[in-house]
């Protein structure tokens, strides 16, 4: 009897994979402070796999309508935290943490599981991946202005530290990953990709474990901030995909609308130091939920 490929198994069944880290992140609150030290480390294999996932055939696809989704990226990474610097600005609120979760969500791009999730809601993946892919290219170019900008980041070299870590983040596991799968791995069976698929889903499904210390921790001794941030996530995950959808009129609205929504906020964590992002882990962990949750709660209005 030949047992199931568990890689595989996870490619197939990556919704219960995710859903499963989730609950065994809030119900095993020992097990996800044990995993929550590892937090930028996780985030790097993640971006390490999403890269590797990519084939020839799929780099040429991102060719296609280049300088359309080349502007898209522009305005939603750049422009867009630009306005909610402003607008905090003129609130006097550029030192809330709020702030500085919701600037760090509009510079960042989407998220690496992003066509994963477009092809599970039957989106235009190429779409999704090209623009997951131009979002981290550019993400050096877009979020030096707005780190700049940023009073709480700290000075110019602090700003300039960042970006640079940044870069090489992308650089060493995106640049690597893509070097391998052009060298050694060239020429894999879609099988292997599917494997690969599964891997991402596993690393995917701790790295939520890891990030569910905080909230669980929040739960227990100070639910008012759990609730508080579980709702700024909410409101700005699914508040920006149902926006970016009843404005869309085109076949690619969909998956538009999905990575507009579904930013890999936490590819800052690798940058900024951890007396930046500290205050932000309740909401990194609350921000999981939308995202895990959007082919479920928002399949009927896609459909539409």
């Amino acid at each position: 009897m030949t047992l199931p490929d568990p890689l595989l198994l996870a490619s197939r069944y990556a919704r219960s994979v995710l859903v499963a880290g989730l609950a065994a992140g809030i119900a095993l609150p020992a097990l996800a402070q044990a995993l929550s030290g590892w937090i930028p480390e996780m985030v790097v294999v993640l971006l390490f796999l999403g890269a590797l996932r990519l084939s020839p055939t799929d780099l040429r696809a991102l060719r296609t309508d280049l300088p359309r989704a080349a502007w898209y990226v522009l305005v939603s990474q750049l422009v867009l935290p630009l306005v909610v610097l402003a607008a905090a600005f003129a609130l006097g609120a550029t030192q809330s943490p709020v702030t500085l979760a919701l600037v760090l969500l509009a510079c960042a791009p989407p998220i690496v599981s992003s066509p994963n999730i477009a092809a599970i809601m039957r989106l235009n993946v190429p779409t999704a991946m090209q623009l997951m892919v131009l979002g981290s290219v550019l993400l050096p170019v877009t979020v030096l202005p707005v780190f700049w900008l940023m009073p709480t980041l700290g000075s110019a070299e602090q700003v300039l530290g960042a970006t640079l870590r940044l870069v090489l983040t992308i650089l060493l596991a995106g640049g690597g990953a893509l070097i391998l799968r052009r060298g050694a791995l060239s020429g894999i069976r879609p099988r292997t990709t599917q494997r690969i698929d599964g891997l991402s889903v596993l690393a995917l499904a701790v790295f939520v474990i890891a990030l569910m210390a905080s909230v669980s921790d929040a739960i227990a001794n100070t639910p008012a901030t759990f609730i508080f941030w579980l709702v700024i996530a909410f409101g700005a995950n699914f508040g920006t995909q149902i926006a970016m959808l009843l404005r869309g009129r085109d076949p690619i609205s969909g998956a538009r609308a999905l990575v507009a929504g579904n930013r890999n906020v936490s590819l800052f964590f690798v940058a900024l130091p951890p007396d930046v992002t500290a205050p932000l882990l309740v909401f990194l962990g609350c921000y999981q939920l939308p995202m895990l949750l959007t082919p479920i709660l928002l399949a009927r209005l896609y459909r539409r």
